[in-house]
């Protein structure tokens, strides 16, 4: 299926709003695959589809874990999580998308996991600074992806911690792996540049 209709088979699932976000996303995915030499190709992709089934009934999403075998623990928490792992499904099974790195990019959006790959930073990342996002700490965020996805997605993952711990919600465990992760990626960058450096 080529782009132009991968484009008109994902608007059909959403409303105008959330149209409007996924191209913010695109646009920004793109962006930021030419900054941090990322695919584009599939950077434009992934970030395409990567709400596609955000709109779906609750009941529909909750169906689909069940019955395809989708990791339960999703059950368990925010339902804002569930959109990927269904989304990440039903453009392979719906679309016939097959490639892995797409659609983890899309499973992945939204909790991060950890040992992230780039193509999975983009789209996150993208999803958390495209245009349209306003909440407390995105300038920053945005400031941060000008140099450096993992300093940007630490500080995103932070935002949504520090929300879900003051609504005393649970957090996701491949969330705390997503951000450990990120953390143990600069640390081993930092030194491997003080070792360049014969520092």
């Amino acid at each position: 299926m080529d782009l132009d209709l991968l484009r008109e088979a994902t608007r059909g699932q959403m409303p105008d709003r959330r149209w409007k976000h996924t191209l913010g996303v695109v646009e920004t995915a793109i962006k930021l695959a030419e900054r941090f030499g990322g695919d584009i190709r599939k950077a434009e992709l992934a970030a395409l589809l990567h709400d596609y089934s955000k709109a779906w009934p609750i009941s529909r999403m909750e169906q689909i874990i069940r019955e395809q075998g989708l990791p339960s623990e999703l059950l368990e928490h925010d339902r804002e999580l569930w959109h990927a792992h269904v989304g990440a499904w039903a453009v392979h099974a719906e679309l016939g998308i097959a490639d892995d790195e797409v659609l983890d990019a899309i499973r992945y959006h939204t909790s991060g996991r950890a040992r992230m790959t780039k193509l999975d930073k983009i789209v996150c990342l993208a999803d958390y600074t495209e245009p349209g996002r306003d909440f407390p700490g995105v300038e920053k965020i945005r400031k941060l992806a000008e140099k450096s996805m993992e300093e940007a997605l630490i500080a995103g993952f932070d935002s949504t911690i520090t929300l879900l711990l003051e609504k005393g919600r649970r957090i996701f465990p491949l969330t705390i792996d997503a951000r450990n992760g990120l953390i143990e990626q600069l640390e081993a960058n930092e030194s491997q540049q003080s070792n360049v450096n014969g520092g």
